[in-house]
């Protein structure tokens, strides 16, 4: 799991960090943001069960966008509600569990979330939620990876076990609170 974590962050901060010009930076150099499996463990170990939980562990200012990484479990469904995040980009890596991610397409009914809520302002910036029209389904597992792109809307249509993911967030208008 050690070097599977620093896998994921080294995505994370290599996608996020690729730029035409370098960002200006206050500091030469800056150290790396150390997220040990202890912590990722502890977190999900503290998920509410039954429920969906989404626990941001860090979100930091990586030189000119911000960078955070989480931890979402959800509970067996089929039934297929989405979100559509405006301006950041999500990848994650699949921990535990199984279901069937429906991505593209476009979001019917949408209503926007309340830019002034602790979702909004402290996971996934500006979104909308709703149904999804049209997209793609994906069955995804254990060691599987997704890079869902800002703007997209994506969904589960199904969850035939609990999964339990780590996201990476990147917002590239720093528009996330930092933790």
């Amino acid at each position: 799991m050690p070097k599977l974590i620093v896998a994921i962050l080294g995505v994370g901060t290599l996608w996020g960090g690729v730029r035409a010009d370098p960002p200006e930076r206050t500091q030469e150099n800056p150290a790396a943001t150390y997220i040990s499996a202890a912590d990722i463990l502890a977190t999900i170990g503290n998920a509410p069960e039954g429920r969906v939980s989404d626990q941001q562990i860090r979100h930091i200012d990586a030189g000119g966008h911000n960078a955070g990484i989480g931890v979402v479990q959800r509970p067996p469904t089929t039934s297929l509600g989405a979100i559509q995040h405006h301006k950041q980009t999500e990848v994650y890596y699949v921990v535990s569990g199984r279901g069937t991610l429906v991505t593209g397409g476009e979001l019917s009914d949408a209503r926007e979330l309340d830019p002034e809520g602790q979702t909004v302002r402290t996971l996934t910036g500006p979104s909308a939620v709703g149904g999804i029209v049209g997209g793609r389904s994906q069955e995804i597992g254990p060691g599987d990876m997704l890079i869902i792109p800002a703007g997209s809307p994506h969904g589960f249509s199904e969850i035939t076990e609990t999964i339990t993911y780590i996201v990476v967030r990147v917002d590239p208008e720093q528009l996330v609170e930092l933790k």
